[in-house]
C-alpha cells in the first residue's frame, strides 16, 4: 500500500475496534488530524487515516496499548511513516518513539485534546457548531473539567509543535465542526 486511505484505515480499525465510544474517539481524532494537516499543508486524508487508526490495539489490549500495533499494521501494508506516527502518540506513556514530524507531534497533541473539546461541546445547546476558542479556554482552565484528559501531555505536544494551546484548539475545533453530525456534537437544538 503506497498510501493509507481513510476507507482502508476504517476497514483495518473495524477488525479490532467495536466499542462505540472508541469508534467515536477515532472519528474525533481523525477530524482533528485532518484540520492539522490542512494547517501544515500536508496530505489531509493520510493524516485523517492515521488519526482513525491510532488506537488500533487499545480495545483488546488496554494494558499493553501499542504493543500489538506495529507488526500487525506492517503485515497489512500500512506505510512505515504512518505506523511510526501511531507509535509516537504513546511517547513517554507506553512507547519511546519520540514524535519528530508534524504528523507525529500533531497526533500526540490532539489525541487528548479532542477529549476536552468533545466534553465541552456536549455541554452546549448547539454542540460544537458555534463553539469559540474563548469559551473552550474557560473549560480548559478548569482542571476539574474533563479531568481524565491529560493537559500536561497536550501542552507538551503544543511545545513540540511550537504552537500555543489556543491556536491548536482553534484548528481542532474547526476540524471537528466540519464533522459535527458524525461526531454527535451538533447539539440538542437538532
Amino acid at each position: 500500500m503506497e498510501r493509507l486511505t481513510l476507507e482502508k484505515a476504517k476497514e483495518i480499525n473495524a477488525t479490532m475496534v467495536t466499542e462505540e465510544h472508541l469508534i467515536l474517539h477515532a472519528a474525533n481524532v481523525s477530524a482533528a488530524m485532518g484540520a492539522m494537516a490542512e494547517h501544515f499543508g500536508e496530505d489531509r486524508e493520510e493524516w485523517e487515516a492515521v488519526g482513525w487508526l491510532h488506537d488500533y490495539d487499545y480495545e483488546k489490549y488496554p494494558d499493553e496499548h501499542l504493543a500489538h500495533t506495529e507488526e500487525p499494521l506492517r503485515s497489512l501494508g500500512v506505510p512505515e511513516a504512518d505506523i511510526r506516527a501511531i507509535m509516537a502518540h504513546g511517547y513517554s506513556i507506553c512507547t519511546d518513539t519520540e514524535p519528530v514530524t508534524n504528523m507525529e507531534k500533531s497526533l500526540f497533541t490532539v489525541d487528548e485534546l479532542t477529549g476536552i473539546v468533545q466534553a465541552a461541546a456536549r455541554m452546549r445547546p448547539n454542540g460544537i457548531t458555534d463553539m469559540e476558542v474563548k469559551s473552550f479556554m474557560k473549560k480548559w482552565k478548569d482542571k476539574r473539567f474533563a479531568a481524565k484528559c491529560n493537559r500536561e501531555l497536550i501542552l507538551q505536544g503544543c511545545g513540540m509543535l511550537g504552537m500555543d494551546i489556543r491556536d491548536v484548539s482553534a484548528i481542532v475545533i474547526e476540524g471537528m465542526k466540519e464533522h459535527a453530525q458524525e461526531l454527535q456534537l451538533a447539539g440538542s437544538a437538532e
